[in-house]
């Protein structure tokens, strides 16, 4: 049995039903004559190809975001601490 091609322009449509409408896969499947392992594997190629396109511009996963934001903040506050002990030392110093 002769396989079947579809171009990138077809597969990614497929995969847009799935995520963005909603469909099931072996909803979609069945309506295109696809089978399911088909279809999963487009899209397991599409994230991963996605992945791999965030990787190369610099993008993080939003972990990664929060995790800096939360890195960037702790310095943030141990300065600001840092500067009200010297302040409350200095102002104590004084006050004697």
């Amino acid at each position: 049995m002769k396989r079947k091609s579809h171009d990138n322009e077809f597969k990614q449509q497929v995969i847009y039903m799935i995520q963005n409408q909603g469909k099931a896969v072996s909803l979609v499947a069945r309506e295109l004559s696809l089978h399911n392992s088909t279809i999963y594997r487009w899209v397991a190629e599409f994230k991963q190809e996605r992945a791999k396109s965030n990787f190369r511009s610099g993008q993080q996963k939003p972990d990664q975001v929060t995790f800096r934001h939360m890195i960037k903040r702790i310095r943030d506050l141990e300065e600001e601490n840092d500067i009200l002990k010297r302040a409350t030392h200095f102002f104590t110093k004084d006050g004697r």
